[in-house]
């Protein structure tokens, strides 16, 4: 079974600009999309590139990987990742940097035209389909929309668009707290959580309840997500997270694995919207390892995480224990 502990942090997405990167954008949108998927060189290059924001994935040894671009139109848009990267986490990395930058610029949605084939992963980026199908380029597409909330609405969760990364390495359970705690706090909407129990004594603690709450609470795209491996004993220990997960239903869900291999994943770990992590490499024990700004090791847990999701179903204990 493959474990997180293999998932190396072993790329970066960073802003780019046309005059300085030209040649590492030029670079990987040709090979995927003039080579790999034939576009005209005419229909790709156009006068939008000298005055968008672009951004680049990169590996560890400063070669591009991905790109993608927003435009003075508020188009997001040339989502490419080299085919050997695919699958690891880049193309999510990407798009959360762009959607922060549209955030940045105080833009109230972003649209984009998705490949028809791709719009599952858009819609888990927060975008939803809007129109009818249409041909670009001799490949079906449909036009998607995603609404920013308004900066003056999450006052509290301005942040800046490159947050520091500062690597966590703890070895006890209150420094596995504070850790939580933090990074719930720099979260903005959106947090995953996979746990055998709800952890007694961490996630129903006070400080790392009222984070969750916060999130939860912090507009119409919040969304807190469970894969919870043992729903038995997390009533049966009374824990206080369920409380919140029975007032906010339908921001906080919570999912139970049900094949073998999910079940048996020994770890637990947090992802959040700022492209951090917490990571314990055995659920059992307190040694854990993060980052508050890691886009490959985030990109590759949120990957995971999102596989186990689509295979779990809705906890039947939580149900019964509330009178659903």
């Amino acid at each position: 079974m493959t474990t997180a502990t293999a998932i190396p942090d072993d790329f970066r997405v960073e802003p780019a600009t046309w005059d300085a990167d030209q040649a590492d954008l030029r670079e990987v949108r040709e090979r995927v999309f003039i080579v790999e998927q034939r576009i005209p060189p005419e229909e790709e290059w156009d006068d939008l590139d000298a005055r968008s924001h672009h951004v680049l994935a990169r590996d560890a040894e400063g070669r591009a990987i991905g790109t993608g671009r927003l435009t003075p139109e508020a188009m997001i848009g040339r989502i490419a990742v080299l085919p050997e990267w695919r699958e690891r986490g880049v193309g999510v990395a990407l798009m959360r940097v762009l959607l922060e930058q549209a955030r940045q610029l105080h833009l109230p949605e972003v649209r984009l035209n998705a490949q028809s084939y791709a719009i599952g992963f858009y819609e888990q980026c927060g975008f939803r389909v809007d129109g009818e199908e249409f041909m670009e380029c001799g490949i079906p597409h449909r036009g998607m929309r995603c609404e920013l909330e308004p900066p003056a609405q999450r006052p509290e969760r301005l942040l800046s668009p490159r947050p520091e990364a500062r690597a966590i390495a703890v070895q006890d359970r209150l420094g596995g707290r504070a850790a939580l705690v933090d990074l719930l706090a720099d979260a903005r909407h959106d947090v995953a959580l996979f746990t055998r129990d709800l952890d007694p004594g961490l996630l129903d603690a006070p400080d790392v309840l009222a984070q969750i709450k916060q999130v939860a609470l912090s507009g119409r795209h919040a969304r807190v997500r469970i894969l919870l491996q043992d729903p038995r004993k997390a009533v049966a220990d009374g824990n206080r997270l369920i409380a919140l997960v029975q007032r906010l239903p339908s921001i906080i869900e919570v999912r139970t694995p049900v094949e073998e291999q999910d079940l048996q994943y020994a770890a637990a770990f947090l992802v959040t919207d700022r492209l951090a992590y917490l990571y314990r490499p055995l659920a059992s024990r307190h040694e854990c390892e993060g980052s508050t700004h890691a886009p490959g090791r985030h990109g590759q847990l949120l990957s995971l995480f999102e596989q186990m999701w689509e295979r779990a179903v809705p906890s039947e204990e939580l149900r019964q224990f509330s009178h659903l």
